[in-house]
């Protein structure tokens, strides 16, 4: 297949090869369940799977026995949240989250606030920025959660993670963060934060496995278990481990460890080429300050119909409006409404992510495409 120029790594990134050679064996000759308790098969899998946790726990600042594993970030986002909520149930809780989240954390909110909980849902301002003196006047007396991302997966805006943490321990309130646009593309730390969520395959490994960190040895409680039968994973999630996707997770951790600086001061050259040439074309602008994630763009394009133009687009450059989970749907994104985009030029803003294989060549040719697609559009 004659693939377009890929600048979607937001939505997913390719296996490292690296990760690929380091699964190939655990699908066959290294195929023991890891609870196998009792022989070598089991033995050398458990190994196996112990290794790949030290490596995730030290791409984010953690120790090895609070990596929990699942099937995903919307699963340790689910098991973080719904997990919480059960604790408390039956009494008076709050949440603090915002409008701009991810859709597992806006759903999995939403479900729990059937169910009775209460949450305060924060505005940003025009550039995606949330407030700190608006959410610290929103904690409640019985707060048990404040959930905020890390980076934001549309635009890229980074949160005051450092800051939000502060209040959090000063309110002796549980702390959750959805980092999974941010562990492996900028250094990220576990301090002050009780939960994170993060994925595999946005960081050249696997699909199907990530991971929610669960603080140790504090005082405030820990989620309760959302699947059950077997007791793996400390209890927190049951299930037989993905050991191939396990040890491929690791191997991305530990690559994504060892470049990670290098390779996001080449991206943000190349980001800043492509939003430099892109923002020559007339009547277009940019979603999002400053403070964001270096190899993401997020453009607004006026004048032009929002469906056209990413059909369009598309046929050369493999790009986005804004969440993978939403690309199905015609509704204007959310983040984007959020900082006060009207719905037309919401429909019409495309989000452009970089990554590992990204060139110049890439960049300056997807920037001549959208070009062309704009004139051809705007000429109709």
């Amino acid at each position: 297949m004659n693939y377009p120029i890929y600048l979607d790594y937001n939505a997913t990134t390719p296996c490292a090869p690296e990760v690929i050679e380091a699964m190939i064996p655990w699908f066959g000759e290294h195929f023991g369940n890891a609870a196998s308790k009792s022989h070598g098969y089991g033995w050398v899998a458990e190994n196996a799977v112990e290794t790949a946790r030290e490596q995730i726990a030290n791409l984010i600042g953690a120790q090895a026995k609070e990596i929990i594993f699942t099937s995903g970030a919307t699963e340790a986002i689910n098991l973080a949240i719904k997990g919480t909520f059960d604790l408390y149930k039956g009494a008076k809780h709050h949440y603090i989250t915002c409008q701009t989240e991810h859709k597992a954390v806006l759903d999995t909110m939403k479900a729990i606030e059937v169910n009775g909980a209460e949450v305060t849902y924060l505005p940003v301002d025009k550039h995606g920025n949330i407030d700190l003196e608006l959410l610290k006047s929103n904690i409640l007396p019985h707060t048990k959660m404040i959930c905020l991302m890390w980076a934001n997966n549309e635009t890229g805006v980074i949160h005051p993670i450092s800051e939000i943490a502060e209040l959090a321990e000063e309110n002796d309130i549980i702390f959750f963060t959805d980092a999974v646009q941010a562990a492996g593309k900028i250094p990220i730390s576990v301090k002050g934060i009780h939960l994170m969520a993060i994925s595999a395959h946005k960081l050249y490994g696997p699909k199907g496995i990530g991971a929610l960190y669960i603080r140790h040895n504090h005082s405030l409680p820990k989620p309760m278990s959302q699947i059950h039968g077997g007791g793996h994973e400390k209890g927190f999630r049951s299930g037989t481990l993905n050991v191939p996707a396990i040890v491929g997770f690791g191997k991305a951790a530990e690559i994504r460890l060892s470049v990670m600086k290098e390779e996001s001061n080449r991206l943000e050259k190349l980001r800043d080429i492509l939003e430099n040439k892109l923002l020559q074309i007339p009547n277009t602008s940019l979603n999002g300050g400053q403070n964001k994630l270096t190899h993401v763009s997020n453009i607004a394009f006026g004048g032009v119909e929002g469906e056209d133009l990413l059909r369009k687009v598309c046929q050369k450059v493999a790009v986005s409006s804004g969440s993978a989970c939403t690309s199905i749907s015609p509704k204007p994104s959310h983040v984007l409404q959020a900082m006060g985009l009207d719905s037309d030029l919401g429909r019409a803003s495309i989000r452009f992510s970089l990554g590992r294989n990204t060139t110049e060549h890439d960049v300056l040719n997807a920037a001549e495409w959208v070009g062309k697609v704009m004139g051809e559009l705007r000429g109709k």
